[in-house]
């Protein structure tokens, strides 16, 4: 495999809304953020990405664009961007941007022309179709709820929305609006930028009249062309967000050969919590087998022709800690032990703003409290359903967005030092002990973990391109696997729980084990009869020979 610079990075997530406020209005900014470079320095971080800074009316938290060549206002101006490509890149952090052409705002210059008239030049920017019986011209629905489609009474027609109304989808058939996606796109490389994250990229080739949303027929010719004409000619990182992937098409999307990106978010692990073939608000016990499962699947699958993305946390998903660890008595263990099994796997691993000082879900009292435009139409629909009020209740603190968007965690100062204004979005509580600065005092804790996990993937070749290989998948407490290049091993063994189990390794006379990282400071070194207490996790550097010679 070609070796790429984004193989030995581990890249950093910034929803800025919520990272850093520098001028107290309570909405983090852009200059916030370069405040905080030097400590994403330490951290070891070499690359961000940036959640979208453009124009926007804000109706679902930026995703919903109306200016792609300008910067909201409430993050401040394009002289700042261009300050945060500068200041960035003299310590050595590349800056990846968030690319949302999916669909945008009903308020962006193409749609409001667009509405005017059937006959306008934009008008086939979006979809539209003809009423079917007086009615939406298919039951296509939205992922956030309802039908996909909008009627629009001054043309007759409905438009095509697979979010919110007020995102209208753009129509990847019109080669016009294709150009004019590529003239944005190379207008954000020529200023300095390293490469995009791909907001729901998997459907820019839906099929509407079919009801296909996800893996379209054309996907990958307009991927194809994106590459030709953007950043293809450019050595830049480029990730899908594909809900729908397979490890079947995730080659078609990653292997090098195709040219079109460099890898993928599959979502398969994280909807294992969720009841198979209903909503991730109807949630089931996470079984450790089934995600052993998936993930080795995904491991094994791309090993040679293509590349993974190793994740547990983004702005859409709740904070991993509460999901899957234990963010009580045990949440430095179990954030540790998260960290350890995700950072021990082939592909590039991305940490979200928090994850590395164990930030974990706010309980809200209300529906009130929370902001995210899915939620608040999830609650009404379920109230409808009859779904109880508990229920919904705590559904949402184990699964909505808003979870990971809590204001950053920077101090026990008021506000948890994002801003000395009234915060856009309620902290959590739990920011007078959960914070960066008491991280940084702790040489014990999650910050300097996940620092030392950074360092380990810079400088062990082994860590970066060393095969997988599973250990005893049908364990129900252990997840333990090799990593193993030419004559190098690794043994990386995570109990995923709080009950202590053990582990038993296979050894000659001639086997020699030592610890590269632990989150206890006593782990054993008998990897044939290792006691696991809980939720602990280690990284093993194992070799084999008669002699040290």
């Amino acid at each position: 495999m070609q070796q790429q610079w984004w193989h030995k990075s581990v890249i950093y997530q910034i929803y800025p809304r919520s990272f850093n406020d520098s001028n107290n209005d309570g909405i983090g900014d852009i200059k916030g953020i370069i405040q905080k470079l030097d400590y994403l320095k330490e951290l070891g971080i070499e690359v961000i990405w940036l959640s979208p800074i453009y124009e926007s009316p804000n109706v679902d938290n930026g995703y919903d664009i109306s200016d792609y060549y300008s910067i909201l206002p409430e993050y401040g101006t394009m002289d700042d961007m261009n300050k945060l490509l500068l200041e960035s890149h003299q310590r050595e952090i590349k800056i990846i941007m968030d690319l949302v052409v999916n669909h945008t705002s009903d308020q962006h210059p193409w749609f409001i022309e667009a509405k005017k008239s059937k006959d306008n030049p934009y008008r086939n920017y979006y979809i539209w179709r003809d009423p079917m019986n007086g009615q939406e011209p298919n039951e296509l629905d939205s992922n956030f709820g309802g039908s996909a489609w909008e009627y629009d009474e001054s043309t007759n027609q409905y438009y095509l929305h697979l979010y919110s109304k007020q995102q209208p989808d753009l129509n990847w058939e019109n080669e016009t609006m294709r150009i004019s996606i590529w003239e944005m796109m190379n207008f954000w490389i020529d200023k300095g930028i390293s490469g995009f994250r791909m907001d729901v990229i998997d459907l820019i080739g839906k099929n509407p009249d079919k009801q296909i949303k996800e893996n379209g027929p054309k996907l990958h010719d307009y991927l194809q062309e994106m590459y030709i004409n953007t950043f293809g000619k450019h050595d830049l990182l480029t990730v899908g967000e594909t809900w729908g992937a397979t490890t079947e098409n995730a080659k078609l999307y990653s292997d090098p050969k195709r040219k079109e990106l460099n890898m993928v978010f599959q979502f398969e692990h994280m909807n294992l919590d969720k009841i198979p073939g209903k909503r991730r608000w109807d949630l089931k016990k996470l079984e450790l087998v089934e995600l052993k499962q998936v993930l080795s699947k995904w491991q094994y699958a791309l090993g040679q022709e293509g590349w993974n993305s190793l994740f547990w946390n983004n702005h859409d998903l709740p904070r991993i800690v509460s999901r899957w660890g234990n963010d009580g008595e045990y949440r430095v263990k179990s954030a540790k032990m998260l960290a350890t099994l995700l950072h021990g796997m082939k592909g590039t691993p991305y940490v979200y703003q928090g994850e590395e000082i164990g930030m974990t879900n706010a309980v809200f009292d209300s529906i009130d409290d929370y902001i995210d435009i899915e939620t608040r139409n999830v609650y009404k629909e379920r109230i409808k359903d009859g779904f109880s009020e508990e229920e919904i209740m705590k559904s949402l603190y184990m699964k909505a967005r808003d979870n990971a968007r809590t204001p950053m965690q920077w101090s026990d100062e008021p506000n948890a030092g994002f801003s000395k204004g009234k915060p856009w979005m309620k902290v959590n509580p739990n920011y007078t002990y959960i914070n960066v600065k008491n991280a940084l005092e702790d040489e014990d804790s999650v910050f300097y973990h996940y620092q030392k996990l950074i360092d380990m993937r810079k400088n062990n070749n082994l860590i970066v391109y060393g095969t997988y290989n599973l250990l005893e998948p049908d364990n129900e407490n252990i997840y333990a696997y090799e990593r193993i290049l030419e004559n190098e091993k690794l043994l990386i063994v995570c109990n995923f729980y709080e009950v202590e189990k053990k582990f038993y390794y296979p050894v000659t006379e001639y086997t020699k084990a030592r610890i590269l990282l632990s989150n206890y400071n006593n782990s054993g070194l008998d990897i044939s009869n290792i006691r696991l207490r809980p939720y602990e996790a280690i990284i093993y550097q194992i070799s084999e020979g008669k002699s040290d010679k």
